[in-house]
Formats: structure tokens, sequence, C-alpha cells
């Protein structure tokens, strides 16, 4: 499965939005991003403990009522402690805001980092604990206003703004949240949907894989069954005329050259896993017109076949339905030389567009074991040929019947 594509700027979005991988660390690697956005918290926040000490020790202030020097420079230190605190704040935000809350009763110059920790847990955390946390400042916001009261402004209006504010923040927090959201939400979607699509890309090429696997074992068993065949009247038949044995060398050199170009094409298909894209062989693809030729070559075997046909408009048969027919009558003559040489083979197909074709292929039973021993066979044959009836949505029997002879007879739907 191929690896999902990495943004073409990563250092432009945030560590958890980089690649996936990301979002699962507990601290995320910090992107140029990143490392740019806190540098500019720190200096931001910097210039501010240095303007609030600065306009809290002058004469006359301006954002605050004058408080006595110890004051100033304590709450300038805890201003600049927080600055430091700036840098720490991606792996412990809600923690800097418990440990600091406190400190937004009285310090006006630790404010802006004190908001910028609110800002993160905003974002980082579920939107409960973000309430909370806002309820939490919003009452020490009341004690705030009370204890640096701003020259200008009343108390009230000192806590209303203060209320302006955190609300400001944690509305654009919680925005910044849900776009991060939707992000991880469209990406978790094109992936799972570039996975599925990879996921039916290798199921389709497994099924025509075994589609083709399918029609080669039916052939290569045809092919190999008429090769074991003329080498078994070789055998038994030392005295043959030379001509006859000629004759049979060449169908036994013929089928052998055709099985292993069969067999060459069955590799092909295996090795179509180890190269997708590399062109699959084409099987071969018979219709029920090749059925002669299917029955001339099993006659030219020695094997004793009656046909008869009443198919009806022949020639409009489907191309799928015809080679389902050729398979199944292929199979059964295969069966029959393997299971029963020598033994009569009657072939049966009809019917006609609206009624469904009906195909049907019968031997004797065999009285004792033949004289060149049965074929080996793994019994796959006739579970392929159910397999390719019921997905054709036809019906199979295969079995003795009551005369005791072996019969395989299946119909096939053929619409009107």
């Amino acid at each position: 499965m191929t690896s999902l594509a990495v943004p073409e700027h990563p250092w432009l979005l945030p560590g958890e939005l980089v690649v996936p991988g990301e979002r699962d660390r507990a601290h995320p690697r910090r992107t140029t991003r990143d490392w740019i956005v806190d540098s500019l918290a720190f200096l931001v926040s910097l210039v501010w403990v240095l303007f609030a000490t600065a306009d809290a020790l002058s004469p006359d202030p301006t954002i605050t009522t004058a408080v006595p020097h110890w004051m100033v420079g304590v709450d300038a230190l805890i201003g600049l402690v927080c600055c430091g605190l700036l840098w720490v704040r991606r792996r412990w935000p809600l923690g800097l805001v418990v440990a600091t809350i406190p400190l937004t009763l009285f310090s006006l110059a630790a404010a802006v980092p004190l908001l910028i920790f609110y800002f993160t847990v905003v974002v980082h955390r579920r939107t409960a604990v973000a309430i909370g946390v806002t309820g939490a400042g919003l009452i020490t916001n009341l004690g705030f206003s009370w204890l640096r009261p701003d020259p200008n402004l009343t108390y009230w209006e000192t806590a209303a703004w203060g209320v302006v504010f955190s609300l400001v923040v944690l509305a654009w927090g919680m925005f910044v949240r849900a776009r991060r959201q939707l992000i991880v939400s469209l990406r978790d979607r094109a992936e799972r949907a570039e996975s599925e699509q990879q996921l039916r890309v290798a199921q389709a090429r497994h099924l025509e894989r075994t589609r083709i696997a399918r029609e080669m074992h039916d052939v290569l068993a045809h092919r190999i069954s008429l090769l074991s065949l003329h080498a078994g009247a070789l055998e038994f038949r030392p005295d043959a005329p030379a001509d006859e044995v000629a004759r049979a060398a060449g169908v036994i050199r013929g089928s052998a050259h055709a099985a292993l170009q069969d067999l060459r094409e069955v590799i092909g298909v295996l090795r179509a896993e180890d190269d997708p894209g590399g062109a699959s062989p084409e099987p071969p693809q018979p219709t029920l017109a090749d059925l002669p030729a299917l029955i001339a070559e099993s006659r030219s075997a020695g094997v004793r076949v009656n046909v008869s046909d009443t198919v009806d408009r022949s020639g409009e048969v489907p191309a799928a339905l015809g080679r389902a027919a050729y398979r199944i009558v292929q199979e059964g003559l295969t069966n029959a030389r393997k299971h029963a040489a020598g033994a009569a083979v009657t072939v049966d197909v009809a019917g006609g567009p609206g009624a469904g074709l009906t195909v049907a292929i019968g031997n004797r039973w065999p009285v004792g074991a033949p004289a060149g021993g049965t074929l080996p066979g793994a019994g796959t044959g006739l579970v392929g040929i159910s397999e390719r009836v019921t997905l054709a949505g036809g019906r199979l029997a295969y079995g003795r019947d009551d005369a005791g002879d072996f019969r395989l007879a299946a119909w096939l739907p053929w619409p009107a």
C-alpha cells in the first residue's frame, strides 16, 4: 500500500497537522511555523512586561493606579517568569493555567503571557475544560479590577473589559480548534477513501487472477487428459501400425505444446502479483460455437461422443453464457476420460432465449479399474464449474442418475 503524501509546505502547519503520526504523539515536534509563533508570543509578552513596568514606575501611570515600587518589581519578575514559561506551554498548557490563575488577581505585567496560556488551553483541550478555565478567569477578573483599578475607568467598566478580552480569546481559540478538527477529519476521510480504493483494486485484481487461473485449470486438465489417453494407447498397443503410432505421437506432441503454452500463461498470471502495473496475459475465451472443435478433439483421441444440439438461435448466445457452456462440456469430457476411459459420452445442449440453456454430459458408470489406471485429480474441476454456474445465476447437478450412469447437468439463464 502506498504511503500517504506529506504536505508540500509542512513548515507552514502546526506540528500535529504535518503528518498523521504526529497527532498520536503526546508532544508533537515543533515545526518552523510553531517556532515563529512561539518567538513572536515571547517577544510580544516581553515588550508588554517592559511597557507595564515602565508605566507603573512613571510618576503618572496610564493603565493602572500607582503601587509601591517593591510590588512593581515583583510584578515585573512574575511577568518575566511567565514569558519564559511560554516556551513550554505546548507541553503543559492546562497545568500552567491552573498554576498561574492566582496571578490573574493582581499581576498586570503577566497579563499577556497569561492570556496566551489561556488561548493554548482553549485550542488543545476539550471545550468543557476551556469553559471551566474561562469561569475561573472571570472570577479572578473581578478581583483584579478591584486590586489594580484603571485610573480612567470605573470598576465595572474595567471588569467588563476583562470579560470582553476573555470571551474574545475563548471564541478565537475555539475557532482555531474547530478548524484543526475539520482538517484532521477531512484528512482521515481521505486516508480511509484511499485505503478502501486500494483494497478494492487489490480485490478486483485477485478476483480477476482467480478467474483467469480457473480458466487455465479447465484448459490444462483437458489437454493433459488427452495427452495421457494417447500415451496410454501407445503403452498398451506397442504393436500398432506405424501410421497410428505416428499419428498418436503427433497428437501427444501437439497436446504437450498446448499444455506448456497454457502453463506459461498460468505462471504469467501468478507473477502478475509482483508487477501490478504489468499487463496480465489474456486467457482463451471460447464460445458455444467452439463446441464442435472440442468434440472433434475428443473424438480424435478415441472417445465415443454422441452430441445432441437443439439450441434455438445459437448464433445469438451471449459470450459469457457460451463460454460457461463450453467449460461445462469440457469438464464433463475431461472427467469421462479420467474416470471412465472407453465409455461412450453423450452431450446434450438445448434451450433458447427466455427458456435458458441446458447442458448435460453423461457416461456409463465404469465397471472395474481401467486398463491404464485412472488419472489423478484434485476434485476442484466440479467445484470450479459449480462456482461458475452459481455466478451465472444457474443450477448445477451431478452424480449417478436412476440408471446408475454418471450425469453432469447444468441450467444457465438466457434472457429473452
